[in-house]
């Protein structure tokens, strides 16, 4: 009784500091509902993971016995949790994760449960969510690998009748616990207000995933007894007051008057303590949050590009080859890419039968499989994650950009996520308009997320071998579909030379042999070898002879090779294959009009702004190629 009063008065100072304008942004208290964090956290042993939600301060001070750095925390003070940067939905303490996005959190614990499971371990993974999350998706999703997989997953839903302030009647139909049993789960069941039986059966279902290393579900059915957040409360006034009689404490409260008053007073006299010396405690400095390392020079010592007589595809099959044998944490998930299939582009053509146990095909569930990546990596794997198509990569931004992106920063650099995603993106093989995008614009500008376009200048191994060895945080690698069957440095442009940097990324350079350029071209990814066909026609037209300047990293950028072009020729065309607007183009253009004071010509060639066709005449028309790429220098040029 003394922890769950603790947890409530914490949660009312936390209220009385709000409404003095001592925290700031919002908070969500589970007065009401701290029994439920106490019942599970009490039967965890060193090695087992929480993971919570926006409503998670029970549960972590039940599960840390700490409160000083959680008010610290909310108080926006460097003593805090994540030093005042997650504040009251994103807390991170040792195995202890929370994060406000509903149902977010369900896959990256099952990846993390996954993690467990392969390191033989033996510990479990307990995740909290609301009624209301089971509403999103992703949780099914989840539920069906944790089955699927038999993770050590242990999934607690604290029911209590409300998302926000619109009723469970009106946003969930059927039987919560059949939903569960539909994927095979064992489920059970309890509530707040009976705490001898809530209190044996999280025992139980803690010991059932932790015996048998198998999910299952307990729904507890419990009330909050204050708002939803800092907001009014619009529930019924006599339901309010129904629970609040049968709520344990208030009964303790009456039935043990005095041991009440003199756990509050004990209690009390500590927060107060502490809230006094947090008042005038510093904030983070923003030199400790985040410093501006960006557009940093790479290496611009250039060596030539040799060619090789390996496809693309069997290069990155041999760089994975290679390296899950070298090192075991490697994990290859995707869909479809057990032999003898391979994956959709057979990238994982034999690596099933090599390392059965590391190649993970998965259920076409774009959105959790990225989570259970996120949730690998953050637990010391590397998993590397196809997406067969690009354009599914729709499916994985919340994964993307409100987890594996955020977690590094959001918690105070206590955790990096080197999750890397692989997807073929790209046209010209007729697949029409949701199997032909080249969707990269979305991807690039995501806050510490690495994304790097493949392209048939450079050996994908250098630049797999970089991403391995090199990146902490998320990396997306689009691999261009129609290069995959081409081998490298194959086309040839006469009396060109072709270089390339000594990067970690690798920029390729292609300049006239015997003459200066007057042109400067920059492209990447499916484009390169339609640009190179297009330096003839360029030349006998228009008497252009371009300086070529091929990406391996779209974000960031390093400029500094495009700048010392530009400068040279003062002339600027990004040539990409997705449409323009709000595109890398135009954020090339951009930047380097900034650097140069926008004394330049400069042009975006790119997709016409519509759905790719499926007709071979219109998506060649649609998607750039060498006669689009001729007239709009031409039109430039005028």
């Amino acid at each position: 009784m003394k922890e769950a009063l603790l947890i409530r008065r914490v949660e009312e100072k936390l209220f009385e500091l709000f409404s003095q304008g001592k925290t700031h942004g919002t908070i969500h208290t589970c007065i009401g509902q701290e029994f439920s964090a106490i019942a599970f956290t009490r039967h965890l042993v060193k090695g087992d993971f929480i993971f919570s939600n926006h409503r998670c301060h029970g549960h972590y001070i039940s599960y840390a016995k700490d409160y000083h750095r959680l008010i610290a925390e909310l108080m926006g003070k460097e003593s805090g949790l994540c030093a005042g940067v997650g504040s009251s939905q994103h807390l991170c303490d040792d195995n202890f994760f929370s994060n406000g996005i509903q149902g977010g959190m369900v896959p990256v614990a099952a990846g993390v449960a996954l993690a467990r499971k392969l390191a033989k371990s033996g510990n479990i993974v307990i995740v909290f969510i609301g009624d209301g999350t089971l509403g999103e998706g992703v949780v099914y999703e989840t539920m069906n690998m944790a089955s699927l997989w038999r993770l050590p997953l242990l999934i607690v839903c604290e029911n209590n009748y409300y998302s926000q302030y619109t009723k469970q009647s009106l946003n969930l139909a059927g039987d919560i616990l059949k939903r569960v049993e539909a994927f095979g789960i064992t489920s059970y069941k309890s509530d707040t207000w009976n705490l001898d039986i809530l209190m044996k059966s999280a025992a139980s279902s803690i010991k059932y995933v932790r015996d048998n290393s198998l999910p299952a579900f307990h729904l507890v059915d419990t009330y909050r007894l204050y708002p939803h957040s800092k907001g009014d409360d619009h529930r019924d006034a006599a339901e309010l007051k129904r629970y609040k009689e049968i709520d344990p404490i208030n009964i303790f409260s009456k039935e043990h008057p005095q041991a009440y008053k003199e756990y509050s007073s004990q209690i009390d006299s500590q927060l107060d303590k502490v809230i006094k010396e947090l008042v005038s405690a510093p904030e983070l400095d923003m030199e400790d949050y985040y410093k501006d390392d960006c557009g940093s020079p790479e290496n611009t010592v250039y060596e030539e590009i040799e060619q090789s007589d390996s496809r693309q595809v069997e290069l990155i099959n041999n760089f994975f080859d290679k390296a899950m044998k070298k090192d075991e944490t490697i994990i290859f998930m995707g869909e479809d890419i057990l032999e003898p299939y391979g994956g959709a582009f057979k990238v994982a053509k034999g690596l099933s039968e090599k390392y059965p146990d590391r190649v993970l095909p998965t259920p076409l569930s774009e959105a959790s499989i990225t989570g259970i990546a996120n949730g690998l990596a953050i637990a010391g794997f590397r998993p590397f994650l196809e997406i067969m198509f690009g354009d599914f990569m729709t499916l994985c931004m919340d994964q993307i950009i409100n987890h594996a992106s955020k977690f590094y920063h959001m918690y105070n650099k206590k955790v990096q996520c080197p999750v890397v995603i692989r997807t073929p993106m790209g046209g010209r093989r007729g697949y029409g308009p949701t199997h032909s995008q080249t969707l990269d614009k979305f991807l690039v500008g995501i806050d510490n997320v690495t994304v790097v376009a493949l392209n048939t200048l450079i050996d994908p191994r250098v630049i797999y071998k970089t991403v391995l060895e090199k990146e902490k945080d998320p990396v997306i690698v689009i691999e261009n579909k129609a290069d995959y069957a081409k081998r490298i440095a194959a086309k040839r442009i006469k009396n060109y030379r072709y270089e390339k940097s000594a990067a970690d990324y690798p920029v390729a350079r292609l300049r006239p042999a015997a003459s200066e350029p007057n042109a400067t071209i920059v492209t990447y990814g499916g484009m390169v070898d339609i640009v190179l066909d297009a330096v003839g026609p360029l030349f006998m037209e228009l008497e252009i002879k371009p300086e070529i300047i091929v990406l391996s990293k779209i974000c960031p950028i390093d400029y500094s090779q495009i700048l010392i072009s530009v400068l040279a020729t003062r002339r600027l065309y990004v040539v990409e294959e997705g449409s323009c607007f709000a595109a890398i183009g135009s954020e090339i253009i951009s930047s380097i009009a900034e650097m140069t004071g926008g004394d330049i010509t400069a042009r975006r060639i790119s997709a016409l702004p519509v759905p790719i066709p499926a007709v071979r005449s219109l998506e060649d028309m649609v998607l750039p190629g060498v006669d689009s790429i001729v007239e709009k220098i031409k039109e430039s040029l005028k």
